[in-house]
């Protein structure tokens, strides 16, 4: 059985989950590829419709989701409610997707016989992935990126059915948010669930799933990959994995707000975000170290850790980071599983002298900080830190950053000017993705494009415009953006 805890005491709190065996799995994923034949062939607007129908059921459910989730992870009403809206607004933005349609990338090259060679009549288009989209829930968002978050709501866009495996550390919310969102869909078995250890193994390894997705540790990432390789077919793994989120502070940035901005970006949800920034360069500057010192020491973590298991790999990490000298230590939450935030420092040198080891994520509210003595000697360092999800740069002048900026845009999949990592919006153009350990492919897990991870292009070639789809026919009968002989038409 599996329980949910209350980070605040300790205790289990709500009932007693079963783990699902191997032979439930099973039925799960084969009830959810019959219910997904029949959600790929439903029209478009239809499927809008119903994702919008998810994100309403979601809102409508705000009172009693908030409450459930806040006894298994204390993350309060405010960070809950905000959560579920996030949740039921990436469902609404990709009812949008679909409706647009540009997702599909629909491509037509008509016949041209005087090419040399002659060009026949090629016509292409993404179609969903045929089988079942596992998901991997993450322990920090009980909503955005768990059962109902942006990797179910992008695979059901795209036409997929999808099996989650939750995450322990909220056992009876998974619960009920499956039930929320499959009454919500015209086919239930849509989504299915699973709970426990070896449900995440037979999960991966069953047949009729064609693609996994995931958000949690490079450990967890790299098992999971594992798993996938040891399967007869291969299959893609997209996950979202570890990111030390590096700042640049520039000579021209103002102390005071750098300060307060750092001390606040990390501490926030006891530190507990995958664009937590958790290490920074700043130049040698006492104004701008007692700013920092009194900004952390003025923080405090504002509950509990999510689970034991996190507060003991935080207070692993700070003891790799313990060879550096402490520079402010902030107040410790409330709880049984409570912790103090914790911000050391070091100099340009040693700390090149001790990478990789020493850059590694510590997830929690801990980071380093780098003193340079000028901006010119930072790109040979930050050449050789791994690939994070973001990169800050802070400052006033934008002339001082031409000697980081080219290098910290290979590192990072997002770039941030005069502000911080937490947040993550959802929108068309958001990047939520970086290289490796940042994530596992070129992908975004969050926005718009995130619906690409779960549809797989065909070609047509010369075939007859009765059995082509409709979006590839002539007359372009849903009206859908669409490239003809290299030209870009809109829809």
């Amino acid at each position: 059985m599996i329980y949910g805890y209350d980070p605040r005491t300790g205790e289990t709190v709500g009932s007693a989950v079963p783990e699902t065996d191997s032979a439930g799995v099973g039925l799960i994923v084969s009830a959810a590829a019959a219910a997904g034949a029949a959600w790929r062939a439903t029209p478009a607007d239809e499927r809008a419709l119903a994702l919008e129908a998810v994100a309403d059921a979601l809102t409508a459910h705000v009172d009693e989701l908030w409450q459930l989730a806040d006894q298994e992870t204390a993350l309060g009403e405010i960070r809950l409610r905000g959560e579920v809206a996030r949740t039921a607004g990436q469902f609404r933005l990709f009812a949008q997707v679909v409706r647009d349609g540009g997702y599909l990338e629909a491509v037509i090259d008509h016949a041209d016989p005087a090419l040399t060679p002659p060009r026949p009549d090629v016509r292409r288009m993404n179609h969903p992935l045929p089988g079942v989209v596992a998901v991997f829930a993450a322990s920090n968002f009980p909503f955005a990126f768990s059962v109902a978050g942006g990797d179910t709501a992008s695979a059901l866009a795209a036409g997929c059915a999808v099996v989650v495996k939750a995450h322990p550390g909220h056992p009876n919310t998974s619960e009920r948010v499956a039930k929320i969102v499959r009454n919500a869909l015209p086919y239930p078995d849509l989504l299915g669930l699973v709970q426990g250890m070896q449900a995440g193994v037979d999960l991966v390894w069953h047949p009729r799933v064609v693609a996994a997705g995931f958000t949690g540790s490079v450990a967890g990432g790299k098992a999971i990959r594992k798993l996938i390789d040891e399967r007869e077919t291969p299959i893609p793994f997209y996950g979202e994995l570890g990111s030390v989120n590096p700042v640049v502070v520039l000579p021209s940035a103002p102390a005071k707000e750098v300060a307060s901005g750092f001390a606040a970006s990390l501490t926030l949800g006891v530190g507990q975000f995958c664009t937590n920034p958790g290490l920074m360069f700043v130049p040698e500057d006492d104004e701008l170290r007692e700013a920092l010192v009194a900004a952390i020491e003025g923080t405090a973590a504002t509950g509990p850790m999510l689970a034991e298991r996190i507060r003991d790999g935080y207070l692993g990490g700070l003891g790799r980071l313990g060879e550096l000298r402490l520079l402010a230590e902030g107040k410790p939450g409330e709880g049984a599983w409570a912790v103090a935030p914790k911000v050391f420092t070091t100099d340009l040198e040693s700390f090149g002298e001790r990478l990789p080891g020493i850059a590694e994520e510590c997830f929690g509210p801990a980071a380093v900080v780098v003193t340079y003595r000028d901006i010119s000697e930072l790109r040979r360092v930050l050449e050789r830190l791994e690939g994070a999800l973001t990169a800050t740069v802070h400052g006033s002048d934008p002339d001082e950053a031409e000697e980081v900026v080219e290098v910290l845009g290979r590192k990072a999949g997002r770039l941030i000017w005069n502000g911080w990592p937490t947040g993550v919006a959802v929108c068309w153009a958001m990047h939520h993705g970086g290289p490796w350990p940042a994530s596992t492919s070129a992908f975004t897990s969050v926005g718009a494009a995130a619906i690409g991870r779960w549809v797989a292009p065909t070609a047509y070639q010369d075939w007859p415009e009765v059995l082509l789809p409709e979006e590839l026919k002539e007359g372009n009968p849903l009206g859908i953006p669409r490239r003809v002989d290299g030209g870009l038409q809109a829809g």
